[in-house]
């Protein structure tokens, strides 16, 4: 509300005609601004539609568009002077190198996560008469027998000559008993006679470890007959032995060192079957999967004259 009520036209004060009027100020035109006077007006327009631009991306749920990541490099890893790139679906080997320890009688022990693994022997003719109850109350719990084998020239089937009192011996000692056989099969047609002889051999007896195909190179100038066996073809001759093995109700394994399983095998091919490496290390370094370890050939035991293979079963 006003204060004072505005004056009536006839109380307006006259001007006589006599008195001269003052002059009306002349209005001067606004100063012109240079374009550099206008520089923070632009900066401020320029950042808010900059900050609308972001917001509305941020609002629609929309990132930015990223530079696509440099290429990786493809896994590889060393064996020998070789690059070796992986077989792809083939599992690696994942054991903890820090858990493989001796004991107090220089035999490699691995213990993770409360279990340990067991500690197991494999022999042959060549350990010659075995006291199994000695060999089992020095802490062994497993015996890997070798059932027989495939001569390397003329190619007949023979029984180890030790192995039916060994496996008897072992059983009664208490110990579970695996075998093996070794093969120098040349097409998977005999290597399913070999393992037709094996379960023939093992009628009977309480096997409850893996039974083995054990193929082996023969040293050069000996004239075996599977010096010119290609990779393909021994795959084939092992993956055939396994499944008539598994058939039969067995465990099925396939026994090999570094250079056959990098360089002969696809291990691919045996992915329902045990396999069992042999590496003379204090921790192994093969690259892929692998359940039972052949980690020494110069272990003493008490009942055995002698060297003998030493083994853990890391399942």
């Amino acid at each position: 509300m006003n204060e004072y009520p505005p004056e009536r036209e006839d109380q307006q004060p006259q001007i006589s005609e006599h008195q001269p009027s003052q002059p009306r100020p002349r209005r001067q035109p606004p100063p012109r601004r240079s374009w550099t006077d206008r520089l923070p007006l632009i900066f401020s327009a320029a950042a808010m539609v900059l900050a609308g631009a972001a917001l509305f991306f941020v609002l629609r749920g929309d990132k930015p568009p990223e530079e696509p990541p440099p290429p990786e490099e493809p896994v590889t890893f060393q064996y020998r002077d070789q690059t070796m790139t992986p077989l792809e679906g083939m599992p690696t080997n994942s054991y903890d190198r820090s858990a493989f320890v001796k004991d107090e009688k220089g035999r490699l022990v691995y213990e993770k996560d409360g279990k340990r693994a067991k500690t197991g022997i494999d022999v042959s003719v060549y350990q010659g008469e075995i006291d199994w109850p000695a060999v089992a109350a020095d802490g062994i719990e497993f015996a890997i027998l070798r059932l027989g084998y495939r001569g390397y020239t003329e190619g007949g089937l023979f029984l180890d000559q030790t192995f039916e009192q060994n496996i008897r011996g072992a059983l009664d000692a208490g110990l579970e008993v695996g075998v093996y056989f070794f093969s120098q099969a040349i097409t998977p047609t005999e290597a399913e006679a070999e393992a037709a002889y094996v379960l023939n051999a093992l009628e009977g007896y309480n096997v409850t470890y893996p039974v083995t195909f054990d193929w082996e190179p023969i040293a050069s100038g000996n004239g075996a007959r599977t010096d010119n066996l290609d990779g393909s073809t021994l795959t084939q001759c092992a993956a055939a032995f396994c499944r008539k093995i598994s058939a039969a109700g067995y465990q099925a394994a396939v026994y090999f060192n570094q250079d056959s399983g990098y360089l002969r095998y696809d291990l691919r091919e045996f992915s329902e079957h045990v396999l069992w490496l042999a590496e003379y290390d204090i921790k192994p370094d093969f690259y892929y999967h692998f359940d039972l370890w052949q980690y020494s050939h110069t272990g003493t035991v008490a009942g055995i004259e002698g060297s003998v293979d030493l083994d853990l079963d890391l399942r």
